[in-house]
């Protein structure tokens, strides 16, 4: 096995890290269905749009978020969302490790049915429940599901572990229950 050389983790790496405390992910929905040969599938918990402006200055401390409005998922547990651009929330809170980052993928229905999936980084060290953006390209709009499957993180080992975990802004962002923030 090659666990200390840097790389995309396995499944079975993967799995053995949701078993460790704390796991690498909680709050998974459906564990055997968002595990993957190569990442852990990560479902939708809130959309949100945009209201107003943000900006991003030079320094951290000039950073200001528009604010975000969640809709309303349909009784059915479904969402219809115009063409344009969304926040989404996920479900799962995630632990990264001061030895491993992630990237934040769309699966490849998203791609097929005209929709993307803006994502960052997922540093080492960061804790928390997630946000990425989600625009809608197809001219007739796009209908998801809550709890849907819509992302898969990909982990890789780092060559070294960081000595500093993320500590920025978003650190155990929606770590209260969920829909309360």
């Amino acid at each position: 096995m090659h666990d200390a050389e840097s790389g995309v983790l396995s499944r079975q790496q993967l799995e053995a890290l949701l078993q460790r405390v704390p796991p690498l992910l909680e709050n998974l929905i459906a564990p055997q269905e968002q595990l993957q040969p190569n990442g852990i599938d990560i479902t939708l918990e809130r959309v949100s749009r945009f209201r107003g402006p943000g900006f991003i200055g030079v320094a951290n401390d000039q950073r200001v978020l528009p604010q975000t409005d969640d809709l309303d998922f349909e009784p059915d547990g479904t969402i219809y969302l115009a063409p344009g651009a969304y926040q989404v929330r996920f479900n799962e809170i995630v632990n990264i490790p001061d030895d491993l980052m992630a990237y934040a993928r769309p699966r490849s229905s998203l791609l097929r049915a005209g929709v993307a999936l803006h994502t960052a980084v997922w540093d080492a060290g960061y804790r928390g429940r997630g946000v990425s953006l989600m625009v809608v390209y197809h001219p007739a709009g796009f209908r998801v599901a809550r709890d849907a499957r819509i992302c898969q993180l990909v982990f890789h080992r780092l060559t070294t572990a960081t000595a500093a975990g993320y500590r920025g802004a978003y650190l155990h962002e929606g770590m209260v229950a969920a829909g309360s923030d």
